[in-house]
């Protein structure tokens, strides 16, 4: 899961561009050897969706068909060769010259295959790869069952989640060349000992037990250890007097240099920016380098016309100044890993992220074997997912769901209280609570918990109760009042039952743009001020509120329905295309001004 490299000894070439694309509702390109070369392509663009390059592909949620050839660099010959997918919804094939490289379950995460003895060294060679799009019931995130918010939305696509299902090759497709003998991982952990900083590296190395070295350098010197390898892994501790902890205001970041030494030469290289910090719970308190932080900030969504939900650099940057501008301090994921190149970012301008899986519209009314085949690939992505991201010091949080339809008889008995706890759902997020902690006992972690308060007994397995409220908008609608009342009593029920630092990681009303009232209503962009005000008013009153994370923070493309104007869920602070609302100047005037 390392992020691919280009330095003096690892290399890397972007495949990124126009490929061939053929779609394939029949279902019949792998027998009849679409591998080899597809019969009748078009052009399309890698990484991007497909649903809105071509008007006919818009709905097509079926299987896709990419082929590029390339030629591979003749000074690569002798190190491993790599192919590397960084998003593929929701299932992925690749073939190189005709010969099966590997396969892949699971969008929103990266994968990468060997393909050193598939490759042709003096002519072009053929990559292909077959995308697997269908919404069915035994992937994650689920889609066509009955009982998912599609069906209690009316929506089409049937989706069990509430945003449109682009599919494609939605980032870049990288070929790199690195070392037989090489350092394969690295796992960074980080501590505040008084003014000092203490970094613990942990590395692995494929073929061989080469000895090594991990050099800091940052503000105020340079730190060295060797790593002894033994059976492929080393482990060091580095100290870093007066060290300066990245954080909200000061995002700094130390560049952490792995080396590999064979004969006096560098065998092999690997550089990443960390963060010195820590992150933890006491009491009601969630704490960012041992002092007391609130969120401020956003659901958002990789969305935006045209290229759907592919890699787009300057909207990563675009969307950067804005929450700087709003006076956002954090983020979250929803619903599924962002791209490596956003956390990146995050990294460097100092946002908070609750990192969360693609586990959205999980559901528990299929047997027992639907359940285990989910749970089985939650499993794989929580393992990717934190892979991928432990090094990066603005992830706080692992989020492992989104909106688990946890209660007997689907999304609308849940949204109305009735019915009963899924005798399943408690065994089923305990095992993930689990394997997070295994994996990573250094973050906090959560589960965006259902927006009804009935099934939510079991949630005190989290560190930070997230929850969802929609008060005067799906419930007491256009009844600001009422509904602000009501949540003030929820929240303080709930306290009184966890003793929990307590967020609210949505709450929104859909507003359409230029539309007012006086006095305030339902879709106006008064009124989503002034339920956005409100809800920020309750939260300040509790001092065991962790944060608020408004839902959201830019319109986003949803399947059409009769709840969805324009196809468009329309609850941002800002506009689609990056315009702001009333309700976007409101947080800024209340959170510009405090960390």
């Amino acid at each position: 899961m390392l992020y691919p490299q280009q330095n003096d000894i690892r290399n890397r070439l972007d495949l990124s561009g126009f490929w061939q694309f053929q779609a394939d509702p029949a279902e019949a390109g792998e027998q009849g050897g679409w591998f080899e070369g597809l019969p009748a392509p078009r052009p399309i663009a890698v990484p991007a969706s497909w649903n809105e390059q071509y008007s006919d592909l818009r709905d097509f949620l079926g299987l896709g068909w990419y082929a590029q050839e390339f030629y591979a660099p003749a000074c690569w010959q002798g190190q491993r060769i790599f192919l590397r997918v960084g998003s593929a919804n929701y299932a992925a094939k690749a073939w190189v010259n005709g010969q099966l490289a590997g396969e892949h379950q699971g969008g929103h995460l990266p994968f990468a295959f060997d393909i050193t003895g598939l490759l042709a060294w003096d002519q072009p060679n053929r990559v292909v790869i077959l995308v697997d799009a269908k919404l069915t019931g035994h992937r994650v995130p689920p889609g066509n069952i009955r009982g998912g918010i599609g069906g209690f939305l009316g929506s089409f696509p049937n989706a069990s989640f509430d945003f449109f299902p682009y599919a494609g090759i939605h980032r870049p497709v990288i070929l790199y060349a690195i070392p037989a003998t090489r350092i394969e991982d690295v796992t960074i952990v980080t501590e505040l000992d008084g003014a000092d900083g203490i970094v613990k590296v942990q590395a692995a190395q494929t073929g061989g037990d080469l000895p090594g070295t991990a050099t800091l350098a940052g503000d105020g010197g340079r730190w060295a250890a060797r790593l002894v390898f033994r059976d492929g892994a080393a482990e060091a501790t580095l100290r870093v007097p007066a060290a300066r902890p990245w954080g909200l205001t000061d995002p700094y970041l130390y560049k952490l240099t792995l080396t590999l030494d064979a004969d006096g030469l560098t065998a092999d290289r690997y550089t990443l920016d960390i963060g010195i910090r820590t992150v933890a719970v006491a009491g009601d308190k969630l704490l960012l380098n041992g002092r007391p932080i609130r969120l401020k900030g956003f659901g958002k969504h990789e969305d935006f016309p045209v290229h759907g939900r592919g890699l787009n650099l300057p909207l990563i940057v675009k969307d950067a100044g804005l929450l700087k501008w709003i006076g956002a301090n954090s983020f979250r994921t929803s619903h599924y890993p962002y791209s490596e190149e956003t956390m990146q970012m995050a990294d460097r301008e100092g946002f908070l992220v609750v990192d969360e899986t693609p586990a959205v519209g999980l559901f528990f009314d299929d047997g027992e074997e639907g359940v285990a085949t989910r749970l089985a690939q939650c499993k794989q992505q929580v393992a990717e997912l934190i892979a991928r991201d432990k090094n990066h010091p603005c992830v706080i949080m692992w989020s492992i769901a989104n909106e688990p339809i946890v209660g007997q008889g689907g999304f609308a008995a849940m949204m109305s209280g009735q019915g009963k706890l899924h005798e399943a759902a408690k065994p089923f997020f305990t095992e993930l609570f689990e394997l997070v902690r295994q994996l990573d006992p250094t973050r906090l972690v959560t589960v965006e918990a259902p927006i009804a308060g009935g099934f939510i007994d079991w949630l005190a397995q989290c560190d930070v109760l997230c929850i969802h409220r929609y008060n005067s908008w799906y419930s007491q609608s256009g009844q600001l009042a009422l509904g602000l009342e009501t949540l003030a009593k929820d929240l303080d029920q709930l306290y009184e039952q966890y003793k929990k630092p307590i967020a609210i990681t949505e709450f929104g009303a859909d507003t359409l743009a230029g539309v007012h009232g006086e006095p305030a209503e339902m879709w106006t962009e008064e009124y989503q001020a002034a339920m956005l005000a409100g809800f920020l008013d309750v939260a300040a009153a509790r001092p065991f509120m962790a944060g608020m994370h408004v839902w959201n923070f830019a319109d986003f493309k949803t399947g059409q329905s009769i709840l969805r104007a324009g196809g468009l869920n329309r609850k941002g602070v800002f506009t689609r295309d990056r315009q702001p609302k009333m309700a976007a100047h409101l947080l800024r005037e209340r959170w510009s001004e405090k960390v």
